[in-house]
């Protein structure tokens, strides 16, 4: 195999097409787009707003990921890269990355080697300048509350029922759990308080799942922010917040345009973890794609347990989407550390692991079925990987009546998409998909929460720690009793632990709490130890950063 460059090498390398040129293929022209230098820019919601759905939607989504690696958003550029070169109308849809990762450990999101989405530098730093909005319209937030606070608190805003936190997008542990309000009369008033990720805040949800400007306003005085002392809740529209707040989120709202390495349109816009938040895209971008396109291709963050679920029960649900396909990304390397294997033995076959392994694969498959998708298996091919262990995988998925395609879109780009291109054209035109969420909002919140515990993780039951028995009885009272439920949990694993590899069962999900994200319209469910702050790990990616004097920088993956 011949080396490939590092993934900043070969964005460096490519040689990029004006925006304009970018969306033409969409219909769209230069008075539709809002320019961020030559080769990025925002879409006016209004050059698509009125044009019919006319777009077939595909699911990108994955077993549950290892340190090995399984190629996610790599799949859903290639993908659209191979679509595109075979002349249909096909665009991506990803999310933004976070500071947080690209300065930690698990890199950007951009894509890897030839499937990715460029400008890749600027996409992993500020881009468009969405995360920032997103940061300052959640701290307004926060400081109009703690305002009302030190002005008198005609609310009776309880300080020790204060729910609302503040923000930034990087990782930084130390922030977690802090006190704020110290230095005398004129500092506010002192208070318990913490820090999330950006990508863990409510308005980063808000902002994913808005349909419209009214909608997001809408949207962000629903936000509830604590309780009185008498235990009502305090939300962002009885501080008169959410107008100042939808000010700052004017542009952000408005979809990002890029183009992949081999020149077609890619939608990159909002970016929630899918870990502790719902990890899709935003409702908008998808929407313009499919207004704009005959294919789009869009993906879920991390396993189909997370992001696919949340995908199916919470975006598409806001959205009123219907998936007409979902593809399951799978690594041979993966499902060998499902199956038992040590990292620095992976280079070692065992197709005895990969058997072993594939129960991960096989319950991610079966559960996206649940929703009356259609499943394709797509195997990212490593150099490593023998012919016997990808036959293991190929007779599982035969078993499982599931067409199974290898990519080498990593290596190849476009051209190596090209199977998976063909099985998805083939399974698309016989249609079938009958989608369906998996539960009824409806019902109670607890009875939400068994039935994805039980009928996807494959959990015996689920036990509720006191707080989280508290917060089920308040989030009822407060009228959040029939929304989507989010559940926040490792997403290492089908359990609540994340040493439980492949497909564990005899276990229980633990909910230590729940909290209200009433803008986003879900309540949210932790699951054993989840943290909504990351932090940097003892050599994080930061350290091997550099720019140069021409400009260009070295270390960004």
């Amino acid at each position: 195999m011949t080396k490939v460059p590092s993934d900043i090498a070969i964005a460096q390398a490519a040689r990029l097409r004006p925006i304009a040129d970018v969306a033409a293929p969409l219909g769209l022209t230069s008075d539709d787009l809002i320019y961020y230098g030559h080769t990025k820019a925002k879409v006016r919601l209004q050059a698509f707003v009125d044009k019919p759905r006319r777009g077939k939607l595909v699911l990108v989504t994955g077993i549950s990921p290892t340190a090995a690696g399984e190629g996610k958003s790599t799949v859903t550029i290639g993908l659209t890269q191979a679509l595109q070169r075979q002349g249909r109308s096909a665009v991506c849809c990803i999310r933004e990355p976070s500071l947080g990762p690209v300065f930690g450990i698990k890199g950007g999101a951009a894509g890897g080697g030839y499937a990715q989405v460029v400008p890749m530098e600027d996409i992993n730093l500020h881009f468009t300048g969405d995360f920032h909005a997103i940061s300052s319209a959640h701290n307004l937030l926060s400081a109009m509350l703690d305002n009302h606070l030190h002005q008198g608190n005609p609310l009776r805003v309880d300080p020790r029922r204060i729910t609302w936190p503040r923000t930034m997008d990087m990782n930084d542990r130390a922030l977690r759990h802090i006190v704020i309000g110290l230095g005398g009369l004129n500092g506010g008033v002192p208070r318990e308080d913490r820090v999330v990720i950006t990508p863990a805040s409510e308005i980063m949800a808000i902002m994913a799942l808005a349909r419209d400007p009214e909608d997001l306003e809408q949207r962000l005085g629903r936000i509830i922010v604590g309780a009185t002392t008498d235990r009502q809740p305090v939300r962002a529209s009885d501080l008169k917040a959410q107008g100042a707040m939808a000010l700052l989120l004017k542009d952000a709202i408005q979809p990002n345009l890029v183009q992949t390495l081999e020149g077609g349109p890619a939608f990159v816009h909002c970016g929630p973890f899918g870990n502790i938040a719902h990890g899709c895209n935003s409702v908008i971008a998808t929407d313009a794609a499919l207004r704009l396109a005959d294919l789009v291709v869009t993906e879920a963050g991390f396993g189909a347990d997370l992001g696919a679920e949340k995908f199916f029960d919470i975006k598409c649900r806001t959205g009123r989407l219907e998936p007409a396909v979902a593809i399951v990304v799978a690594t041979v390397r993966a499902l060998k550390l499902h199956g038992g294997m040590q990292k620095d033995q992976l280079g070692t076959p065992s197709a005895e692991a990969v058997e072993r392994g594939f129960a991960n694969l096989r319950q991610h498959v079966e559960n996206v079925t649940q929703f009356g998708v259609t499943v394709l298996v797509a195997l990212n091919r490593f150099v490593t990987d023998t012919r016997e262990e990808l036959a293991v995988v190929e007779r599982g998925c035969s078993a499982l009546d599931v067409p199974v395609a290898l990519t080498d879109v990593w290596e190849k780009g476009g051209e190596g998409g090209f199977a998976l291109a063909e099985l998805l054209l083939a399974t698309l035109a016989k249609g079938g998909t009958r989608f369906k969420p998996l539960y009824d909002p409806a019902r109670p919140i607890r009875e939400k929460i068994e039935t994805i515990a039980t009928a996807l993780y494959r959990a015996d039951g689920v036990d509720f720690l006191p707080p989280a028995e508290r917060a089920l009885r308040q989030l009822t009272e407060f009228g959040l009793g029939d929304t989507p439920v989010c559940i926040a949990k490792t997403q290492y694993s089908f359990s609540d632990s994340p040493a439980l590899l492949a497909a564990p069962r005899g276990f229980r999900i633990t909910i230590r709490d729940l909290y209200p994200s009433a803008g986003a319209g879900f309540v949210v469910a932790l699951a054993g130890d989840i943290m909504t702050m990351p932090g940097l790990g003892k050599t994080p990616a930061a350290e091997r950063m550099r720019l140069h004097r021409d400009g260009t920088i070295e270390g960004l993956f």
